[in-house]
Formats: C-alpha cells, structure tokens, sequence
C-alpha cells in the first residue's frame, strides 16, 4: 500500500548545491522515491552529473541539470522559467547550496578573526544567505502566483545555532605552526537563515506555502584528516560524524504531508551536538 503521509512521487523539486556531498543524496532519494528533480549547481554538466550520480540516474527524464548561479536573480529566473515549461512550478526547495572553509584551508581565509578578509566574508554570506533568499523569493513568489501550496526547506548549520568550538582545530597549529580558526563569515551567513526562515514562514502561512530550516552537523569526507576526525567524534555525543545519506530522511519529511502542520520551525539532526 502506498504510504501517502510521506509520498513526494510526482513532487517538483528544486535542490540547490544538488551535486554536492548531502545534496547529490537528496537528488537520489527524491528520484527513488518518484519525485522530478531539478539539480541547482554552478558547475552542473552531464558529465560531473554522470560522475557523480552514476550514468544510468543522471540521464533520467525526471532529473533536469542547471547551470545556476544562485546569487544572480537573472540566472535563477532562466532555469525556474525553463523548469516550468518541462514541470510546472515547483513544489518543493531544499536551499542547500552554500560554501564553508575547511581544515584545510589555506591561512589567508581561516586565520584570526581580527584579520578576517572582509572580501571572503562578503562572498560566503552573498552564496550563503544572500543566495537562499534570492531562491526562495523566486520559488515563493511562483508559487503564490500559481496559487500552489509548497515547501521550503533551508539548510543550517550547527554553526548558525552556536559558536564553533576552535579546540578542535587547535591541532593545525600545533602541527604546522600555523593557526585554523573556524571563520565567522559561515556562522554568521547560517545563523540568518533561522529568521529569513520564520519571517517567510509567517508571511506565507496562510498561502499554504511551508518554510523551514534544517540543521545538520558535520559530515565524514576521505579528504578530512585523522586529527580533525578524532577531535570532532570525542566532541559529539554519539562519537561520529554523520554520513552523507543520514539526512534523506529528515528531507522527505519536510517536503511532504508528514510536516503539512509544520513552519517557521528548526529540525535539529546532529548527532547531539547542540545537545550539551
């Protein structure tokens, strides 16, 4: 029997950053699950879609590839428009593009704060909070218009809710001499998605259109090394990072009937962090 409370099968969805590390395994879950998924990337290509995705699923008649670069109203707009003649409007927007500074970044972006560059804070809040409303402003704005109930989905961060703990990175230094200080520009981008999301989810609430935030912890990658893992994994209470796929299904939970009574709200899934 078909489980209606969470059926997303023929949903639009428009996933931003749908080619990255989480957001390539929403693409396969909504597709697995029956939905049309329009996959939002700066760099999206049949052949990174290929490459990461699998030949077979990349060239499926309910995956569409857009080049978009989301801090563009114009470049959001064009790939909506041409969803639109393919689909319809969309139902669902996960806004899970954005961009973070990792371990391994060089000095120059992830030093003291007190010589924080003010162009790299600039670009991580235009991708990260500036992109998301432009997004949801486009999708929202359609929606209303076409008189169609919907779902946003913004992504977080437990970095948005509260302060890295630089302890963990104290080791780059100890190391190498030279110092990695989690940088203020992606805590401070995330921490707006929480009220861009409440704002929106007040002003639409009686239009049917749903808006709310995400928020994960970390996620394992091969390309963090040894230390930081170990570090991280003594600080959460369940003793690991999460993997990539852990997410999906918090996603169909937002973009279906399961949450219909659900906006403005945060759904924490990080593995106890915030918990402490």
């Amino acid at each position: 029997m078909k489980d209606m409370l969470f059926d997303v099968s023929e949903k639009i969805v428009v996933i931003t950053g749908g080619l990255g590390q989480i957001g390539a395994e929403f693409v396969k879950e909504f597709h697995k699950r029956g939905s049309h998924v329009a996959v939002f990337s700066r760099s999206a290509n049949a052949q990174k879609a290929e490459q990461i995705l699998g030949k077979e699923l990349a060239s499926s008649n309910r995956l569409g590839f857009y080049a978009v670069d989301i801090t563009k109203k114009e470049s959001i707009n064009e790939a909506l428009d041409s969803i639109e003649k393919v689909w319809g409007v969309a139902d669902v927007l996960i806004n899970n593009a954005g961009i973070d500074t990792q371990p391994s970044a060089p000095p120059e972006v992830s030093g003291p704060f007190e010589q924080f560059p003010l162009e790299v804070f600039r670009e991580v809040v235009e991708t990260n909070l500036t992109g998301t409303f432009l997004m949801t402003q486009a999708v929202g704005d359609r929606l209303v218009k076409a008189k169609k109930p919907g779902s946003i989905i913004n992504i977080g961060s437990i970095y948005g809710m509260v302060s890295p703990v630089q302890d963990i990175y104290a080791y780059k230094e100890e190391m190498t001499g030279i110092p990695f200080i989690k940088p203020v520009a992606y805590c401070a981008a995330k921490s707006g998605i929480y009220n861009l999301t409440r704002y929106c989810a007040t002003y639409w609430a009686k239009k049917g259109i749903r808006v709310n935030t995400f928020t994960p912890s970390g996620v394992w990658r091969e390309t963090q090394d040894e230390h930081f893992h170990a570090n991280y994994h003594a600080r959460m209470p369940m003793g690991r990072m999460a993997q990539a796929d852990e997410f999906n299904g918090s996603m169909i939970f937002l973009a279906s009937d399961a949450s219909k009574y659900m906006t403005g709200s945060n759904l924490v899934v990080d593995g106890g962090w915030t918990a402490w």
